[in-house]
């Protein structure tokens, strides 16, 4: 797990799987500072309770480094996916608008990842217009956050969340429809 500093001096605890050949030459102990490029993914892993989707963020890279600038995004992520569940709109206590998006986006060999992305404000409203099938690209950040879960048995569970916050994302115009293809 890496500690990543938001702006707003909270944080984000983010799982990286790391592969061993990438470790061969790096000594890392806690409180380095590293980099980790890469990219975002999900797994299946079935429990008890049900299919439980799995996050993390696969390292391509990984290297120590002397310590964070500040005026560096350090946290950022870039996906092109397409629209897989119908955008969630909704309002919070305080009325900020958010919209949850699901977005599949595609690998090598036939796999898919499925990235639960949130937007804010403006761009809320914006992605509350998308279909189940459009393509869309969105810039943001790899966001944890904790939340309560109330289980069957009554009891309080405290879990961790895990998403891309959107700052930035569009619809790609020009993206062929599956259906489309398979008519040509």
């Amino acid at each position: 797990k890496i500690n990543v500093p938001r702006l707003s001096n909270q944080s984000d605890v983010l799982i990286v799987t790391v592969s061993n050949r990438l470790l061969i030459d790096i000594d890392l102990h806690v409180s380095n500072f590293v980099e980790v490029i890469g990219q975002f993914r999900s797994y299946n892993n079935p429990s008890n309770s049900g299919n439980k989707l799995i996050l993390t963020i696969f390292a391509r890279d990984i290297k120590l480094i002397d310590g964070i600038d500040p005026s560096k995004n350090i946290n950022e992520v870039y996906l092109n996916g397409y629209i897989c569940k119908k955008p969630q709109y909704r309002t919070t206590p305080l009325g900020r608008e958010i919209t949850d998006i699901l977005l599949a986006v595609n690998r090598l060999y036939g796999k898919s990842d499925y990235i639960p992305c949130i937007a804010w404000g403006r761009n809320a409203r914006y992605a509350n217009t998308f279909q189940i099938g459009d393509n869309i690209k969105i810039w943001g950040r790899v966001q944890s956050r904790d939340y309560q879960k109330k289980l069957e048995n009554g009891e309080v569970e405290t879990r961790t969340a895990y998403e891309v916050s959107i700052f930035k994302l569009e619809k790609n115009e020009n993206a062929v429809d599956a259906s489309e293809l398979e008519n040509r």
